[in-house]
């Protein structure tokens, strides 16, 4: 296979799948404008919740996304009973963790005043969380759908049910919070039944298309649901619990760097979240390509085909490679202009968000090809089914590495926010380094 057909095959796989990361972006973003609207404690609890809500569904979420390199191997090994087999273990998984976690939603409000939450805020983010908790179910199940629609090369449903969610959803909450078009005003609670319904339709499109989709039809996905397969169920689980920690140990880091910010200065905090946003929104394509070249390396990995697992590989990093370079030269020459779209000049501080977010977005270009390769090489040693090596470098590179590296820099060498991000750099290009190693090292030898 050549590499610009190795190329086309990432873009038909890679762009359904970015623009479903864009559209699942535009979901908060939808939801912090109307409780930015309807009141600040309200927009406070919710982005408090949501916090929560994220955290336990990374975790979770490993056995989902470990369908999408299962699947991908057993189609490429020809192995179709296998593909029903780890797909459905993957669902059932999900299911498990959901109902496990939800206590957890329900007395959020001792954890979250243990954190040294006000009051107030603990309490409208648990009445959230109570009714948004019954939303992890469908949520995980909607996420281990995409991988194994995504592994089948489906994503253009992928894509379009998660734009038809960013709609449903802006509707819904709209009417829910505010008591518009008949509906009764339910604030906090409006906006966590808007989320469940919205998470509940995802799962139902997703669920009806791959049963009924003729293409689809041969490997019974739902067929005897209820009978478990102990060695499937070992199989998800193994690739899938290192996967979910991997991912905690990311969003720690930069969980970890946004508590940090507040303690600079309110400022310093709006300009990170700001420059994060523009940062998450170009993270969403080297995240939508790395899926793909899970999906490309795992039916080499299935096939036994070596050459084209490395070929495959390195025409998915060049194109991440490229994107992230033109973004680069983006956060350089037009600072001032991507930063000045989130924010209001006649307010007052704006001038300084300004300035020092044109500063954190000059450190973001840094990181930017870091953040790249490691989400990149996540990508290709899940297809290549590695999941518990890179696990150990994401622990070690980010609660080991970033975070302290970036506290050294914020405060004891005094650098502020600036140190706070270089430590993102730090960290970002360790877990780029070992794990590029580690994919290149077994890659050669397969």
């Amino acid at each position: 296979m050549s590499f610009p057909a190795h190329a086309r095959a990432v873009l038909v796989l890679g762009l359904p799948l970015i623009g479903s990361h864009i559209a699942q972006m535009a979901l908060h973003v939808t939801d912090t404008v109307l409780l930015g609207w309807y009141g600040v404690s309200e927009l406070a609890a919710v982005v408090l919740a949501t916090s929560v809500f994220f955290v336990v569904f990374i975790l979770g979420s490993g056995f989902a996304q470990a369908v999408m390199p299962l699947v991908a191997t057993a189609l490429g090994a020809g192995d179709e009973t296998r593909v029903r087999r780890d797909a459905r273990m993957g669902l059932w998984l999900s299911i498990g963790f959901g109902l496990v976690s939800y206590p957890l939603f329900w007395w959020s409000k001792p954890l979250l005043l243990a954190l040294g939450q006000k009051p107030e805020v603990a309490l409208l983010a648990q009445d959230f969380l109570r009714i948004g908790g019954l939303g992890m179910v469908p949520a995980l199940l909607v996420m281990a759908l995409k991988s194994y629609l995504a592994a089948l090369e489906k994503t253009q449903v992928v894509l379009w049910t998660t734009v038809l969610a960013v709609f449903v959803n802006g509707a819904l909450a709209y009417a829910l919070i505010f008591g518009r078009w008949g509906a009764p005003e339910m604030g906090v609670r409006g906006a966590a039944i808007a989320s469940v319904a919205v998470q509940t339709l995802s799962f139902v499109v997703l669920g009806l298309y791959a049963h009924f989709q003729p293409s689809l039809r041969r490997f019974h996905l739902f067929q005897r649901f209820w009978r478990a397969d102990g060695a499937a169920l070992k199989s998800v689980f193994r690739l899938g619990w290192p996967i979910g920690v991997t991912g905690l140990a990311e969003s720690a880091l930069f969980t970890a760097t946004a508590l940090m910010m507040g303690w600079v200065g309110t400022v310093e905090l709006a300009a990170h979240g700001i420059t994060m946003q523009a940062v998450a929104l170009t993270f969403m394509v080297h995240l939508g390509l790395s899926n793909a070249a899970t999906v490309r390396a795992g039916k080499a990995d299935g096939a036994g085909d070596a050459r084209s697992l490395r070929d495959g590989a390195k025409v998915a990093i060049a194109m991440s490679v490229v994107f992230g370079l033109a973004m680069i030269a983006l956060f350089l020459t037009l600072a001032p202009q991507i930063i000045g779209l989130f924010l209001d000049r006649e307010k007052p501080g704006s001038a300084e968000i300004l300035a020092f977010g044109i500063k954190l977005l000059a450190v973001a270009a840094l990181f930017q090809m870091a953040d790249a390769m490691q989400v990149m090489a996540l990508g290709l040693l899940r297809g290549i089914r590695d999941t518990r090596v890179p696990m150990i470098a994401a622990a070690v590179s980010y609660w080991l590495i970033g975070i302290p590296v970036g506290y050294f820099l914020g405060f004891a060498m005094g650098l502020g926010g600036i140190g706070l991000w270089l430590g993102l750099v730090v960290g970002l290009a360790f877990a780029a380094t070992l794990m590029m190693w580690r994919f290149w090292h077994r890659a050669r030898r397969a």
